[in-house]
């Protein structure tokens, strides 16, 4: 089955415009969150939510994910570096020189839902749990397209594997087949999320508020934890760690979608928005939708 191995030696960089290039990391980095407004707005539609507040969550997001990845990778991985001298500590704020970890752009996405649902949600009938349950589904295709990036840098790959799928990183000077683990948490979550996808568009009226953030913390990041046994150590010090880093943070966020669950079926609360006494509401345009349709 070797005839099947994939010779990987993409070049990251899509083209060179003077000093300035543009990699296919954030073409689609980009266009994650693109995709992520439609089925954003969608749900919104169908659940008669004012569509002029995706301005201020889009926003919120694009700086939550960033700053969030960022301090992650600095914090969670090299701390060392980045707090043990000037030099490092000012390249925290220097995110294209590379690293960022999914986890710190959770943590820092769950505070930013809570400011925007605590500004925003009582006027427009809608809470913290309702906002993470429809938030996910999309951030599940997003994450989706962050790991083809990855793969694309020829980054954050596994071990060596005698698999046919087998991939031989060639531009990181591999000889011999590595696992493609960019592929198997890309494949999972864009499978998490047509299922959600599935559950919203089917099920809804079925379902308690607190299910769809539920099942995917644990989806997420249960495989994140299986995965990492098969990728390589992304820093010096996982080699001598039973869990690696990747692991260890998976395991909370595994437990936190089970607390979900838990919540949804003690509460019992419908998981659609609920307007009592609501008169229709204006749909107002939001400036994201006025610069797409010129």
């Amino acid at each position: 089955m070797e005839y099947l191995v994939v010779n990987w030696n993409i070049d990251p960089v899509i083209f060179h415009l003077g000093g300035i290039e543009l990699r296919w990391y954030s073409v689609l980095f980009v266009s994650g969150f693109i995709l992520g407004w439609y089925i954003m707005r969608s749900f919104f539609r169908r659940e008669k939510i004012n569509e002029s507040l995706l301005d201020p969550m889009l926003y919120m997001l694009l700086i939550c994910t960033i700053v969030g990845a960022r301090l992650g990778h600095c914090l969670f991985y090299q701390p060392d570096y980045y707090l043990g001298s000037w030099q490092g500590f000012w390249e925290i704020f220097m995110p294209w020189k590379g690293g960022l970890a999914s986890h710190g752009g959770t943590i820092a996405i769950l505070l930013g839902i809570w400011w925007y649902a605590r500004k925003y949600g009582r006027k427009n009938d809608f809470d913290y749990v309702w906002v993470l349950d429809h938030l996910v589904i999309p951030v599940a295709f997003a994450a989706c397209f962050i790991r083809l990036g990855n793969l694309f840098n020829s980054e954050i790959y596994g071990g060596p594997t005698s698999l046919p799928w087998g991939f031989v990183f060639q531009r990181n000077g591999e000889t011999v087949p590595c696992h493609p683990t960019q592929l198997y948490e890309g494949g999972t979550y864009l499978l998490l999320g047509i299922v959600l996808m599935w559950l919203y568009w089917k099920k809804l009226d079925k379902l308690y508020r607190g299910t769809f953030v539920g099942l995917f913390l644990i989806v997420c990041f249960g495989s994140r934890f299986l995965i990492e046994f098969v990728k390589n150590p992304q820093v010096e010090f996982e080699q001598d760690m039973v869990l690696n880093m990747g692991q260890l943070l998976s395991i909370p966020f595994v437990l936190l979608g089970i607390g979900f669950l838990v919540y949804a079926y003690v509460k019992k609360l419908p998981a659609a928005a609920v307007h009592p006494e609501r008169t229709a509401q204006k749909k107002d345009p939001t400036h994201f939708a006025h610069s797409i349709e010129k």
